[in-house]
This record gives C-alpha cells, structure tokens and sequence, in this order.
C-alpha cells in the first residue's frame, strides 16, 4: 500500500512501455552535461582556499577587537561555500575516485568545518534514495519537528510542545544547526562502525585543536565565545536555508510506493529561481530537481539540465515545481505550520 502524507500531486499517467529516466539520461548525455569539469573545480577550489586562509589571516591582523564578529559572520558563509565542495566531493562530481573524493572530504567537512565528513555522507546518500519518505529519509525522520500530520500524531515529549509551533521556530532552530553538525561528527567517531574512523578523529581533533587555540590566543574569553556563537549561529542559518527549501513542505510518502525513479525524485524536490546570485549563494543547490536526478552531475551544468529536465516533465505529465527563494521558505513554513495543526488542537479522545 501506498501512502502519501499531506500535498498530494496529481498522478501522472505511467509510461506503458520503456523507461522514462533512461530516455531523459540520453538527452542529458547528448547535451554532454555529465562530462567532468576538472578545470572548473581547480578554480573554485583553489579561491575558496585562499579566501578560507586569507580570512584567518584577517582575523589574526584585526586582533582583538569587536569588530571580529563580522569576520565571523564572513568566515560563517566561507564555512557554507566549503561545505557545498565537500558535497561535490560526496557526489563524485569532482574526481571519479570514490577513496580519492573521501581523502579530500576529510579537509572540506573534519578539517575546514569540523563536521564528519563519513557521517554525513552516509546520512546525505540514504537521502538521496528515498527522498521525504518518513521511514527511509533520515531529513524527515521525526524528532522536535513533524514532517506530516501522520508524524505529529505519534510525537511525544518536547516535541508535542515545539510541534505546535514549529514555523515560528524554524529559522531560530537553525542557529543550532552549525553546532548540532558538529556534535554529530564528534559522535560519529567515538563509537565502532565509522569507516576510516581514526583518520577522520584526527582531522576533527585538529581542526578542534586549530580552531580553539586561535580564538583564544588572539581573543579575550568572552570575545572568543561570542565569535563561537555568532560564526556557529550563521553558519547553521545559512546551511539550513541551502537545504530547506529543496523538500519541505513538498510530498512526503510512508510504505512501499509504486513511483519509479524518475517521478519519486521530481515530485518531492522543488527548485529555486533567481538567476546568477541565487545560484552562487546556494551552490547549484537550487535546481534540486536535476540534481536529484543527476547527482554526478556537474553543479555548474545543473542549469543547463534545467530546461531538457523541465521539458521532458511537461511531455510526461509530470509536475515540476519551481518558485523564488522567498516563496520557497513561505511554502515550507505554510506546511510545516499545518502539519503542527493536530498537536494545537488535538482531538479529543472518544470514551
């Protein structure tokens, strides 16, 4: 049985013969959009090393200074634009090499961010297998957020409080979020199971040891805690709203679902229009769609898929949703504020 919680999309006719996906990948490969694009990323990698050290060097020139907590709002957003490269890297966008793409996911998530490169892979590739399903997805596995009202009527503890205003609290929820993917890399490595669990300890004991050490060599305590915060509260704003608005408030699905590759992917991913600087801010993010179809694909190409992808679904009767940034975030929030609806006003219980 199939299930699907909450914005239901009109059921599109299913191909009689053939495979759908397989007919979009040759048009796709045609266009030559999965072809490597080395140079492309040498150049981006190598500016975003220069301004993620030039930073440092700012910082230690600027000293000790209130003025650091807008190098830490800068180093916040450097923080995210790297992040996005070790998301490359997991995709195997950059290098073919799976071992190779991990070794230098160990500098962009342990070292650069002190976030658990391996855990979040792992966490990231069960995402991309079973987008928005309740039982599979780990991004919409329930904890103080309900992603359905199916959800909401099993949540217990806190999260029958936080439930019922969840929109309202999703934006400052996200100022946990840097700190909450740092825990979740340190916990990672301090139990059995990890692969390459010692070298990834490493790499977070020194970007730990790094990153300490220099805030509080250069700044007083209570300037270096701020710095924490503020650096950690921006960087989790603006990772959350890299990746929220690509599946919230988008179908969510319990059970077996009879949906074939193609359609599972598009109906629960949205894009996000806005041209060159939506692009840049959300690295390539923003057309969810034919990433989700195409994850080694080149994020530079992604806007050149956009328009096959977007035609092929309208010749398949296929819903594609894409909307600006702005509306992104209200569709989300108007979903999530529904889906809290059944813990504002719960029924009562029938004698």
């Amino acid at each position: 049985m199939t299930l699907i919680a909450e914005k239901t999309p009109p059921a599109p006719e299913r191909p009689r013969t053939g495979s759908d996906f397989a007919e979009l990948g040759r048009r796709i490969n045609e266009a030559g959009l999965m072809r490597r694009r080395p140079v492309y990323y040498v150049v981006r990698f190598s500016l975003m090393a220069a301004v993620f050290i030039g930073s440092w060097v700012a910082f230690a020139l600027i000293g000790n200074s209130w003025l650091q907590m807008f190098t830490a709002i800068f180093m916040a957003l450097m923080s995210a634009q790297v992040a996005l490269l070790g998301h490359d890297l997991a995709h195997r966008q950059v290098i073919r090499s799976r071992a190779t793409s991990e070794r230098l996911g160990w500098f962009t998530g342990n070292l650069a961010n002190g976030m658990g490169y391996g855990w979040w892979n792992d966490k990231h590739n069960r995402h991309h297998a079973n987008p928005n399903h309740e039982e599979l997805d780990p991004d919409v596995s329930p904890g103080l957020f309900v992603w359905s009202k199916r959800q909401a009527g099993f949540a217990q503890g806190i999260a029958t409080w936080f439930g019922k205003y969840q929109a309202q609290l999703f934006f400052p929820i996200l100022t946990l979020e840097g700190l909450n993917l740092n825990w979740s890399g340190i916990k990672s490595v301090l139990k059995p199971g990890l692969k390459n669990r010692g070298w990834e300890a490493l790499f977070l004991a020194v970007h730990w040891a790094a990153y300490l050490s220099a805030l509080f060599i250069v700044l007083s305590p209570g300037k270096a805690i701020v710095f924490i915060l503020v650096h950690k509260a921006v960087w989790g704003v603006y990772m959350g709203s890299i990746f929220a608005p690509n599946h919230k408030g988008m179908p969510t699905f319990v059970g077996e679902t009879e949906l074939d590759f193609l359609r599972k992917q598009v109906l629960t991913s949205r894009n996000v229009k806005g041209g060159a600087v939506i692009d840049f801010a959300l690295g390539g993010l923003n057309y969810q769609i034919e990433h989700h179809l195409f994850p080694a694909m080149p994020s530079v190409h992604l806007k050149k898929a956009q328009p096959i992808v977007e035609q092929f679904c309208k010749e398949k009767g296929i819903p594609y949703h894409a909307t600006g940034l702005i509306q992104s975030w209200r569709e989300a929030l108007t979903e999530l504020h529904a889906h809290g609806e059944p813990l504002r006003n719960p029924t009562p219980a029938k004698v």
